[in-house]
């Protein structure tokens, strides 16, 4: 009873929130051809908020002793206060913030603004107040236009008399559909003051605009080595911000060496780094001499937007003195030698900055080359609970929680719910989709820059916001138009083992805007064509895709309210390349998952050999007899069987997203030992010389056999889901390619059938394409149990 209970915790539970009504936001969304798709805002619950917009001021009364004014607003409603920022010697400040308490919680039925003067020293000073009736504030509906702020006069402190100054207000009852809602303070906030609200507010950001950067170092010429009378042995180094490549050294000492090698970058737009260039001669292991330099902006490369080569140029290398005695020098540039370089910006590439399991985009770089949109995601954030407490706070552990979703080149950010182990966010964000093989992810984290904890971090560390769980969902598992409202199971891997941090509440719809540009999607290759026209090499992959996580990360983490560099990485999956003992298991076991469907095939046929069962080996003899006699009919019925399994199928078809399985990922059954290996730094920690060479190389290769293994096992588990209707799309197309395949090799001679296909598998390379099949794109975009991996 317990194993069941606790394999019940690990499952997805269907739920039934009180979802809104279909009520729109104006505005929504300009797709690509011009055409708007209005958002709808009925996948989470309606809940009301008390909004109040504090404009400006004006004509302040000043000190009496100090002859100026530091003026803020104080919003007062219950036992809840906000408070905008002051501004200094300003008697017409203007502050433009807006404030938004829950209805839920609004325990008083007067509004009071208050006016005030920041005193350094002792009591803020009264400057006057507005009060408001809550049953006489209007009630606004979106897309209602925006309710015009008023002038209003200040009271004196009792409310009997007017006094001095103005202020502009606008106060009204909305939702979290309004447009002020992402920006505002909100009453569940309240512990948080001071600039410090906007580490608690929700937000949208978009990752930064990536190329590859292709430098393709040819030739130099009337290279000088420092030292007279020898020929160098040249080198070329190339830079740009963190990322260093060089090519090999020329194998020939001449002073006009030739290399002809690529070297590939990944840059981000606006383009702030610049290209530094120098050629170098290797003159002992450990020193190398500089014999030129040059620096080159991105902006002077041509953007390439396909195969076709680059014009090359020459650049004029700089060589002058270094160092304080020489700066006399640095200014008088003298002409050393030259360089040929071919250099562009690649935009017909996507640039991986995700893993290709769990990608959300793959769009190239260059936007004349995007296609139009094949649907529209929508997802409703609605709560969490159950979640654990992450660190303490006045004796008492709490949890400040919010949730990040990462889909193609866009990411959100809820707002941050205070002290709470089941915040309700209640925020639904749209996104448009562009292939439906693609995957949406979602994170929890507790938010740790609010301010002091008991368990503060130690001098010189940097807090970190600690995951609670993560939620993968692959489009094509779900069906057009369908609402699908579960509760997924945050799920977390520690060094004591897998552990449950709660439960996050979704609700998802994906809606399809052309079936026929969808299935016209499945046949074509997941990444653009130049992936596969002049594809990169694995190391290659791995290297760009680690500059990128890097490049995303930073940029984003200079955004207000930042996201920070562990919030991009856990949802990235930044250490999925690292040697796991725990998953070679699980992928070996997916393996023999595989095989066991084989395996029962040959135990069936043993069976039939052996008269186990008389009337099904009678059977299987008449069909033998019949297909020997009439052997057209094999592949007719074969294909006619896979139809009738594939529409067999259908009533058991799987209702709901998959997600993590313990089981699966084997995160279960590892024992302390293993965990202490996987959560290992690398290179490891132990102190010994020699286990630590041998234990790393041994981490680093079986990583690499983790990741054949783990592919073999892919592909195997699509092959499974082409009938399964894992992805109903799919299995559509595929029972209803069975039925055409049936009926047309059912009136084709087989010698026909055999003759056209031996001669198509044998036929000359160019009549061969360098893109991938039909078939093969198709196979490629089939869902496999990768998705519901920890």
């Amino acid at each position: 009873m317990q194993q069941m209970q606790h394999d019940q915790d690990y499952k997805l539970k269907d739920t039934t929130p009180q979802l809104g009504e279909r009520w729109t936001v104006g505005g929504g969304s300009i797709l690509g051809n011009g055409e708007k798709y209005t958002s709808t805002y009925d996948l989470v619950e309606q809940i009301h908020y008390l909004y109040i917009r504090v404009v400006k001021a004006k004509e302040l009364p000043t000190n009496v002793i100090t002859g100026s004014c530091d003026p803020y607003v104080e919003v007062k409603l219950g036992n809840y206060k906000g408070r905008t920022r002051h501004f200094e010697k300003k008697p017409n400040p203007e502050w433009n913030q807006v404030f938004a308490f829950s209805k839920e919680r609004i325990q008083s039925s007067l509004l009071e603004v208050f006016v005030k003067d920041k005193e350094m020293i002792g009591r803020d000073d009264y400057l006057g107040k507005v009060v408001f009736d809550l049953n006489e504030v209007p009630t606004r509906v979106p897309p209602d236009s925006p309710l015009a702020p008023q002038w209003y006069r200040l009271e004196d402190r009792r409310g009997e008399g007017k006094v001095r100054g103005e202020i502009m207000l606008a106060v009204w009852m909305g939702t979290q559909a309004d447009e002020a809602f992402p920006e505002a303070w909100h009453s569940d906030a309240a512990a948080v003051h001071g600039e410090g609200v906007f580490n608690v507010r929700s937000k949208v950001y978009v990752s930064p605009k990536l190329w590859y950067l292709r430098v393709n170092v040819i030739e130099a010429q009337d290279l000088q080595p420092n030292e007279k009378g020898r020929s160098p042995e040249a080198f070329v180094k190339v830079q740009l911000g963190n990322q260093v490549l060089k090519t090999k050294i020329c194998s020939t000492r001449v002073s006009t060496p030739f290399w002809n090698e690529d070297l590939v970058f990944v840059a981000a737009e606006p383009f702030e780094e610049q290209l530094l260039l120098t050629v170098e001669d290797r003159v002992t292991p450990t020193r190398d001499d500089v014999l030129g330099k040059i620096v080159l902006p991105l902006t002077l490369f041509e953007k390439r937007m396909d195969h076709r080569p680059v014009h090359s140029r020459w650049f004029n290398l700089e060589k002058f003195g270094f160092g304080v005695l020489e700066a006399d020098k640095r200014k008088e540039l003298k002409f050393s030698s030259r360089v040929h370089l071919r250099v562009c910006l690649e935009g017909a590439y996507h640039v991986l900055d995700e893993s290709t399991m769990y990608i959300s985009d793959q769009r190239p770089t260059a936007r004349q080359l995007w296609k139009q949109p094949v649907g529209i995601l929508e997802v409703g954030i609605l709560s969490a609970k159950g979640l654990l407490p992450m660190k303490s706070r006045e004796g008492k552990g709490t949890t400040d929680s919010y949730c990040v979703a990462k889909y193609g080149q866009k990411w959100v950010r809820t707002r941050t719910i205070l002290d709470s182990f089941s915040p309700k966010w209640n925020e639904q964000y749209t996104w448009e989709v562009y292939d439906p093989c693609t995957v949406i992810t979602l994170g929890v984290f507790d938010n740790c820059h609010l301010g002091s904890t008991e368990k503060a971090p130690s001098v010189g560390a940097v807090a970190r916001d600690s995951r609670i769980g993560k939620v993968r969902i692959r489009l094509s598992t779900l069906e057009a138009d369908r609402i699908y409202t579960h509760s997924y199971p945050l799920l977390v891997l520690h060094p004591s083992g897998v552990k449950k941090m709660g439960e996050l509440q979704l609700a998802v719809r994906f809606t399809c805007l052309s079936i026929a540009h969808m299935i016209y999607i499945y046949g074509h290759p997941l990444l653009p064509k130049m992936h596969y026209l002049h594809p990169f090499t694995v190391s290659q992959l791995d290297m760009l895709r680690h500059q990128a996580m890097n490049i995303v990360a930073a940029r984003l983490g200079r955004a207000e309210p930042p996201l920070r560099k562990e919030v991009v990485e856990y949802m990235l999956d930044v250490d999925s390349h690292m040697w796991s003992m725990r998953r070679s298991k699980a992928n070996f076991f997916r393996i023999v998952s595989l095989f066991s469907g084989f395996i029962s095939i040959v135990k069936w046929f043993t069976d039939i050999c052996h008269w186990r069962n008389p009337i099904t080996t009678v059977l299987v003899h008449v069909l033998f007899l019949i297909l020997v006699w009439y052997p057209e009919l094999i592949l007719p019925t074969v294909f006619l069987y896979m139809f009738m399994i594939g529409l067999w199928n259908y009533r058991f078809r799987p209702r709901h997203p998959p997600h993590m399985d313990t089981r699966l990922s084997w995160a279960e059954a590892v024992s302390a030992d293993e965990l202490d290996e996987e959560f290992d730094t690398f290179p490891t920690s132990k102190p010994q010389d020699i286990v630590r060479i041998r234990y790393d190389r041994l981490r680093s290769i079986a990583g690499r056999i983790q990741t054949v293994v783990g592919d073999i096992a892919t592909q195997g588990e699509r092959f499974q889901s082409l009938l399964s209707w894992r992805d109903p799309r799919a299995t559509s197309l595929f029972i209803l390619f069975c039925l055409i395949a049936a009926v047309v090799l059912y009136v084709t001679p087989f010698r026909v059938v055999a003759l056209v296909g031996g001669l198509y598998t044998l036929r000359h390379p160019r009549f061969r394409s360098k893109l991938p099949s039909v078939p093969s794109n198709f196979f490629k975009r089939l869902p496999a149990k990768i998705d519901s991996m920890l």
